[in-house]
Order: structure tokens, then sequence, then C-alpha cells
């Protein structure tokens, strides 16, 4: 890439799309381009048909996605099919037609299935059923990264699908019902301690920045006091953090830093032939492509080990300082039992990860708390 080159960032004001601008400025890159919801509907197949022939980018990182934890996953089943499939085939089409140098476009692992081998490798997918609860989800991430294959095979394009594990960083997400498992335990934790040291102004400011169900820091402290007890943060007869599940079910989690690193990387170093010629041996390929099966071209981005959601529970409530209880709702869905990825493609490649899950967690707090 050259460092004046349009590079557009689809979903740059939200956990990805800002590490992925943080990391590209850092490195002298100055021409950005963005499309903020509402402003741009990126479902909508217009919205994206002009906005590349009026700006016609050089580069491309799909970021924008319909995104949750457990519980968004599994309530807005048919938004997250929808939505996803809708933004990416929007954006990775138009990128052909006006021919961007290269696309690169972020999945999940939640795309493998439920009970795959661990460590995770790419060639695991498809091979059995998916977790339930993010079942559309997954299936929409596994259509963009197939489209994205199927174009470079047939047209020739230089697209990449890349799969991180659970992230977490600065912008992350901390609504209750919709974020992902690290930032609810961060903000539940944080709250509960201000319960602890009956810092009601706190837990004011708190829900001031982030109201939970329109209650704010100027609503009763009864009604504050009722939405967070809904939310598992429980003050009668003792304070109490209540999260789901039993605790075992293993996580790996990546900062969003290491991960827009990563991308980068892969954006300035990595060619989709350079996939062809390095796994499947096609050192001149000819497009389309159809003496060959071609499969699972992407790229698991991630750290190589986990935790279980107990232990990093206890690692959240260290740094957060919260010292009271915590309760496990065995009623409530576990998830994925484990999701490690296996990164040795992307090692191969010279690419390896950086931040510590304390030191990340300790950065995302302060964030958090507006030190």
């Amino acid at each position: 890439m050259d460092k004046n080159s349009l590079i557009y960032i689809a979903g740059m004001e939200g956990l990805v799309g800002s590490a992925l601008k943080r990391n590209l400025e850092s490195k002298g890159y100055t021409n950005f381009i963005s499309t903020p919801f509402p402003k741009y509907d990126l479902r909508k197949q217009s919205v994206v048909e002009n906005f590349f022939e009026e700006n016609k980018p050089d580069y491309v990182f799909l970021a924008a996605a319909k995104v949750g934890g457990i519980v968004a996953n599994n309530k807005y089943r048919a938004e997250f099919i929808y939505d996803n499939i809708m933004i990416q085939s929007n954006i990775i089409h138009q990128c052909y037609v006006h021919k961007v140098k290269k696309l690169l476009f972020l999945g999940s692992s939640c795309i493998y299935p439920k009970y795959a081998p661990q460590p995770i490798k790419e060639e695991h997918l498809l091979t059995d059923i998916l977790e339930y609860t993010n079942e559309p989800y997954a299936i929409a991430k596994i259509a963009g990264l197939k489209t994205i294959e199927s174009y470079n095979l047939q047209y020739g394009t230089n697209f990449f699908a890349v799969m991180p594990t659970n992230l977490y960083g600065k912008n992350d997400n901390f609504d209750l019902e919709k974020s992902h498992v690290l930032p609810a335990i961060i903000r539940k934790m944080h709250l509960a301690k201000c319960l602890q040291n009956n810092d009601f102004e706190a837990i004011s400011k708190d829900l001031n920045k982030y109201p939970i169900e329109n209650i704010s820091g100027t609503s009763s402290k009864q009604d504050i006091l009722s939405i967070l007890s809904k939310y598992g943060i429980v003050s009668n007869p003792e304070i109490t953090v209540e999260l789901w599940g039993d605790g075992t079910p293993r996580r790996e989690f990546l900062y969003s830093d290491d991960l827009a690193d990563a991308c980068v990387f892969l954006m300035e170093n990595v060619d989709f032939k350079d996939v062809l010629k390095n796994e499947f041996g096609i050192e001149n390929p000819q497009f389309p492509i159809v003496a060959t099966e071609v499969r699972n071209t992407h790229i698991n981005i991630g750290v190589g080990f986990d935790f279980t959601i107990k232990e990093l529970a206890e690692i959240i409530k260290e740094i957060v300082g919260y010292t009271g209880k915590i309760f496990w709702n065995t009623e409530k869905p576990n998830g994925t039992p484990q999701k490690l990825l296996n990164i040795d493609k992307l090692k191969s490649y010279g690419w390896a990860p950086k931040t510590e899950i304390k030191e990340g967690i300790k950065k995302m707090y302060m964030l958090y708390v507006g030190n």
C-alpha cells in the first residue's frame, strides 16, 4: 500500500475499525474514508454502489457488522443473518466492480463447529454443526468468507478473509444486553464495586454514559438498583455479580490493537496469489481456477492460548478491585465449550501477537472508567 492510497474502513467507528485506523496512522497512512451509520446504511445496495462510484477507494477493510454477545445473538437471529449478509455482500461486490487493489474481510471464530478439534485449524470449517445461539451470525460470516474465496477463484481478485478470536479493547461495546463476555464482566464488576463502596456518584456517571433500558444516572435510586439487579448486579442481601453458565467454557482473547496490526501486516505483505502458491502449489494461476479444489483460504488470528470464563472473571475481579461474590447461573447457556484457534498459518507469514491478557484488560478498564 502507498502511504497516500485512499483507504476505506467500513466500520471505522467501532472496536476493530478504530483500531485499524490507529495502526495505519502509526505507520504513516493519511488518507481515510468511512461510512458512518445512519448516514450510510450499508444494507442498501444503492447506498454502497453510490459510495464506491463517488469515492473509488484503493484498499478496503471490511469491519462493519452487526455484532453482539450470546444474548443478542440468540434474541435477534433474523437481524444478525440479514444485516451481515447484506452489508458484506454489497461491499465485496463493489470492490470487484471498482477493481479495488485489495480487500480484507473480518469474520469471527464462531464460524467453526461447536465441537471442533482444539486448537481449531482453518480446515475444520463446515465439518460439523454450529453453536445454536450464534448460528445466524456464523452462517452470515461463512457466506462472507466463501464470497471472498469465490470471487478470488473466478475473477482473480486480491481479497482476504481473516477469522479473529474473541476481541476486546478501546471502543468496545459495554451494553449489558448486547456486549461480549469480557466487557460485560468488566462493567458488571465495576458497578458492583461501586455498590460495595456506596458510590452512587460513580454509578450515575456510568449510567449517564451507558444507559440501561433508558435508566440513566438521573433515574431514582430504586430504579437504578432494580435495573442493575435485572442484569446480574445484585445488592440484596449482599453484593453479588451473576454470570451465565458454569464458568467452564474456554475462550481465547485478542487485544484489538493486536488484531489491527495483524490485518495491516497482511495487507502490506501477503497477496492471495501467495496463499495459492504456499498452500496449494499453484504457481501461475489462471482464473477461473477449476482444476484444483481450493478451500479454506481464510487466516485465523488469535494468541494461541485460552482461559476458562471462570479464570477470566477472577482476572477481571482483581484488576477492577471488586471483592464481592460471583454467582454462576447454570440455568443459562454456556455457549461453545472451547474456541481456541490454531494460528500456525498466520505465524508462517511472520506475525505474532504482542499484548498479554492482564496488560490488555488493565488498559481497557482504565479507558472505561475514564483515566
